[in-house]
């Protein structure tokens, strides 16, 4: 085992005893049995470890995923590989997961979630690579929405690796949401998610990418859509905090929460949170 490996284990435990954030270096090179010196030679800050750690997990998920989507077996042993793969991997890493979703880290650690969101992306495209493999055109029109079904499914039936000790069978929960999946997918025919969709969620949406620029443009097409109402003086009180910043963050966080409801104005909304790092 590297020396870098032996850190990310060793780290682990820790966060997993005592949370990320009650965590310090001291306690890590204690528990490593290595010196500070030896510890900052691997990683510059606990920041940049926590960021290793995700990577190296999340890569090796993702490859599990992938391995199975490049498989050319049946459709129903596909899928039912698939599931046992995902759930064998959360299984495996339950430690590991129950820190990286600890609320508190991904609020206060920006990279780390937009990391974790471009992870993600990887893995939708993957999942609908196998749908596509598997359903062909009968998917045409419905393969995203069935992609988040799938992912629904992964992200429902994860708790209970995460959370619990209970014994579970693995086969019989794959092949249950092999099951569903397939009923799903040949009979879903009403889509709501589109592919342009899918590609404005999954893009990181940041400050560096969504640039002010083209913000005020969104918002000042947003405008041009409404009615005299709320809405559009919050969007109106928006484009004025973007060009002067005059506003505390809870009353920005109220104008963005005034137009969420407004039909059409969720992207923009969510675009708005992001750009003030809620």
């Amino acid at each position: 085992m590297s020396k870098k490996q032996l850190i990310m284990e060793k780290a682990l435990e820790l966060f997993s005893e005592q949370g990320f954030e009650a965590t310090s270096v001291q306690q890590i090179t204690e528990r490593c049995g290595i010196s500070k010196g030896a510890f900052y030679l691997s990683f510059k800050t606990k920041d940049e470890l926590l960021f290793s750690m995700v990577d190296y997990y999340l890569q090796q998920f993702i490859a599990d995923i992938d391995q199975v989507v490049r498989n050319k077996n049946k459709k129903d042993v596909v899928l039912v590989d698939f599931y046992k793969g995902i759930f064998q991997t959360f299984k495996k890493h339950s430690a590991s997961s129950r820190v990286f979703f600890n609320e508190k880290v991904f609020l206060t650690k920006k990279e780390l979630f937009h990391k974790v969101s471009a992870y993600e992306a990887d893995m939708s495209k993957a999942i609908v690579s196998m749908l596509e493999q598997l359903y062909r055109d009968e998917l045409q029109e419905t393969k995203y929405d069935v992609m988040y079904c799938v992912k629904g499914f992964m992200k429902s039936y994860a708790e209970l690796f995460m959370f619990s000790d209970m014994p579970l069978d693995l086969d019989q929960l794959a092949k249950s949401l092999a099951e569903k999946t397939d009923i799903i997918a040949r009979h879903t025919t009403i889509p709501f998610i589109t592919e342009e969709l899918v590609q404005l969620m999954t893009r990181p949406c940041n400050q560096e990418i969504i640039t002010r620029e083209s913000l005020l443009q969104l918002i000042e097409q947003n405008i041009h859509n409404l009615e005299p109402s709320i809405e559009r003086e919050s969007l109106e009180l928006l484009k004025n905090q973007i060009e002067h910043q005059t506003y505390s963050k809870p009353i920005i966080k109220g104008l963005i929460e005034n137009i969420r409801l407004q039909p059409g104005c969720q992207w923009i909304a969510y675009v708005l949170e992001k750009y003030f790092q809620f």
